[in-house]
């Protein structure tokens, strides 16, 4: 298998630790360990006394169990942890795909979710969203067209990183409906699922309605704990489960205990996490539709319907990616060029963090000085 670069990742890589204001980023604020301990009595001690040995390749029990716990129909047994979304990613087509196969993925996209399956010598055909009235849609009768007879799953993510799309529950069960009839495979990457902008946009798991569906999970993004690189998928389709469990033999092959520890806090206390972070989107997505507005005549967006990421382009449709190079030599923001998702254009913003005012006044003042 030859991969390519990583566009994103190198990206982030080259800039994310020396700009002091990082304005793109996809997850929500982090917390420190002591935080986390703090959520829960009692739970300090235990933490010092974890054991530091080989862990369950599954993922412990403690954790699955309090994983499932968030889904209708899926139980701990079907519930597999790995180190991020990314393994899992990796894990999942290398388990389902031969050369000559192929998928469909909603676009734009992680660049992993197009690019594994390539270098796995599959064929790859985006459900591409398009700008139309004020926001970001799917084109629910194009998908049928998009199918080929070596079709093997259907890939989407809601809420949608980056431009912000979320499907209606009509859009997402005509999704499941589809993959039903057509006998596919379903990733449902649901790792911004609790950043809803209401309690009544939140769609069901895709994996408690649709026995072959894959619902992906991660700490990184909804509960701000990246850094614990703990990920999840959960599955009733046995046969997959066990598939990726055997590859998960030649990636990780197990969690760090530490983390998994801190996810299982975490989520026992996922309430106050997401209140808090759900509070600084709200915050912050008000900021940034008053700096878009005011700088209108530069920029156009389609404002995110959930999560923490807004997809605007330069209205002059130039390279973002000089654009971006310019404002963080001068201002010290970083943004993401739409290079990285092959729509130069565009430029992603993240607003999930708590400096986003600072970064935002440094970015309007480039702004500002961009109409001089």
């Amino acid at each position: 298998m030859k991969l390519r670069d990583f566009k994103l990742e190198r990206f982030f890589a080259a800039h994310e630790f020396e700009a002091p204001f990082v304005m793109c980023s996809s997850d929500c604020e982090s917390f420190s360990i002591q935080k986390i301990l703090a959520l829960e009595p009692g739970v300090e001690g235990e933490f010092r006394n974890q054991w530091l040995g080989y862990t369950d390749s599954k993922g412990s029990a403690h954790l699955r169990r309090e994983i499932a716990s968030m889904y209708e129909k899926i139980e701990a047994r079907q519930v597999l942890v790995h180190a991020g979304a990314e393994e899992a990613i990796f894990n999942f087509f290398n388990a389902i795909l031969e050369p000559g196969d192929h998928i469909i993925v909603e676009s734009p996209c992680y660049q992993s979710l197009e690019e594994v399956p390539m270098a796995i010598g599959a064929q790859v055909s985006r459900w591409s969203l398009q700008e139309n009235e004020g926001r970001w849609q799917l084109d629910m009768k194009a998908l049928p067209g998009l199918l080929k007879p070596r079709t093997r799953a259907l890939i989407i993510n809601s809420p949608h990183n980056p431009t912000g799309h979320h499907m209606t529950r009509d859009e997402f069960q005509h999704t499941i409906d589809f993959c039903q009839t057509n006998k596919l495979l379903l990733l449902s990457d649901e790792v911004y699922k609790f950043l809803e902008y209401s309690e009544e946009q939140r769609l069901p798991w895709a994996s408690d309605l649709y026995e072959n569906a894959v619902s992906l999970g991660v700490m990184s993004k909804s509960f701000g704990l990246a850094g614990l690189r703990i990920g999840w998928i959960a599955t009733r389709n046995a046969d997959l489960y066990n598939k990726m469990a055997a590859i998960k033999d030649y990636t990780s092959i197990c969690n760090s205990a530490p983390s998994e520890f801190l996810a299982r806090i975490a989520l026992r206390n996922r309430r106050h996490i997401l209140e808090r972070n759900n509070k600084v989107i709200t915050g912050n997505l008000k900021y940034l539709r008053d700096c878009m507005s005011r700088n209108s005549t530069i920029l156009h967006w389609n404002p995110p319907q959930a999560g923490p990421m807004a997809f605007p382009r330069l209205k002059s449709n130039a390279d973002a990616g000089l654009f971006a190079e310019d404002l963080l030599a001068r201002k010290r923001v970083l943004v993401l060029p739409g290079e990285c998702y092959d729509m130069p254009a565009h430029f992603r913003i993240g607003f999930g963090r708590m400096n986003f005012k600072e970064c935002l006044d440094n970015f309007e003042e480039y702004l500002q000085e961009m109409k001089k």
